[in-house]
């Protein structure tokens, strides 16, 4: 995999979104979860954002003024995350991760990402 959040992160991994099937939809409006990345390296985007809706799953650099949850945390946090190698709720618990707006939201999306990949659990 690519460096963490570089453009060709963002392609791998929306490539492996698009095979993960299809993503559960509650509305018509994507539900868009706001991942805001602290001391992110010189050229990296501060944020990105995961997108969950009729069309599936996407993960796009930046930030989205519709969405519906927020998290705030690291960038070293964000990144070992994606890769694994820290537990989400272990560092929400923590307080690692800052959190606004609908936690439903959030459980949405992490419900859909463990069912998506049930062999990495």
């Amino acid at each position: 995999m690519s460096s963490f959040l570089s453009p060709q992160w963002f392609n791998e991994t929306n490539e492996l979104l698009a095979r993960s099937g299809p993503a559960p939809v509650t509305s018509e409006e994507p539900l868009r979860v706001v991942f805001e990345v602290d001391a992110a390296p010189h050229g990296v985007p501060h944020a990105f954002t995961i997108s969950l809706g009729a069309l599936g799953v996407r993960v796009d650099p930046g930030d989205h003024l519709a969405a519906h949850t927020v998290l705030r945390l690291s960038f070293d946090d964000a990144r070992r995350i994606t890769l694994g190698e820290l537990d989400g709720s272990t560092a929400l618990r923590e307080g690692r991760v800052k959190l606004r707006g609908d936690v439903n939201e959030l459980v949405q999306l992490l419900d859909w990402m463990v069912r998506a990949h049930p062999s990495e659990h």
